[in-house]
């Protein structure tokens, strides 16, 4: 039988430590605050933002939400960047993605300030995490791979060693997890994989984990994958189930293959809850470095 890595157990106890930390700030007259910025009404969009400010509550984390039409401008999403800047009550803040057509999503990530980046996406905090392959990092990480490698932690699966296929090449989760992942303290060996790559079966094979981050149902097969590996599902396909008249999600994982893993991670209640509880932590992480400067 598999082990199931219940991200939403894990993200659970995650969340009852920062409560400890954030009333220790607030004792020193801190307060952290999460902000959000949301353009448009797009549903995952919005029950995300949503999902995001219920965590704050939880957690003892001010909530400061912006929102912004569809119909934005670039000029018009850019002073809202420049307000979350400059508001101190705010110590970390993420622009939710995807932006409407027509605007410029990497030039409004550049806008934010690297110390308030919750999301951990500006190109200074990328630019940190691929100088220090060792030793403490002091600027935000991105959450999802954070989320990722802690919840594989939490279930003591070692990745010393170890050889991780990546599928998936989009900033959130495979262009950067690789960063994590070869640092020496976790110390595996990636091969970073996509949709465009010629023998994919094969690589999926030669693993000893999978990391499934392509939003394509089922990519990953129950004989692509090697008796005994772990199996990472990140990716998400939202469908409308028309019985249930519900919104519903598919993984990139098919079922089956869990038959052959040691350890899985459900999708959802995986990934998930893991990357909002690395938000939280890099917001806590943001006042916490605030107040010690």
């Amino acid at each position: 039988m598999a082990l199931r890595l219940d991200g939403t157990a894990q993200a659970a106890q995650i969340k009852e430590q920062l409560k400890a930390r954030v009333e220790t700030l607030r004792q020193q007259g801190i307060e952290p605050g999460l902000g959000t910025l949301l353009v448009g009404e797009d549903p995952g969009s919005v029950k995300y933002v949503e999902g995001k400010h219920r965590d704050c509550a939880e957690v003892g984390i001010r909530s400061i939400r912006r929102q912004l039409p569809a119909s934005a401008s670039q000029s018009d999403i850019a002073k809202e960047v420049a307000a979350l800047n400059a508001d101190p009550s705010c110590t970390g803040f993420i622009v939710q993605l995807p932006l409407p057509r027509g605007v410029d999503q990497t030039a409004i990530i550049n806008q934010i300030d690297p110390a308030k980046d919750a999301d951990g996406m500006h190109p200074y905090n990328l630019g940190q995490l691929v100088l220090h392959t060792a030793g403490p990092i002091d600027t935000p990480l991105p959450c999802t791979p954070r989320g990722i490698i802690s919840l594989l932690d939490a279930y003591d699966v070692k990745l010393d060693g170890k050889q991780v296929c990546v599928i998936g090449r989009g900033l959130t989760v495979g262009r950067t997890i690789g960063l994590l992942l070869t640092r020496k303290s976790v110390n595996a060996t990636v091969t970073l994989c996509h949709t465009g790559t010629r023998n994919l079966s094969e690589q999926m094979r030669q693993a000893d984990v999978i990391i499934a981050a392509v939003g394509q149902v089922g990519i990953v097969k129950a004989q692509d994958v090697s008796e005994g590996a772990v199996l990472v599902d990140v990716g998400v396909t939202r469908f409308w189930d028309e019985e249930a008249q519900r919104w519903r999600v598919r993984g990139d994982i098919e079922p089956a293959a869990r038959e052959r893993a040691a350890a899985y991670t459900p999708n959802p209640g995986g990934v998930g809850p893991m990357t909002r509880a690395m938000l939280l932590v890099n917001v806590v992480e943001a006042a916490e470095r605030a107040e010690a400067q």
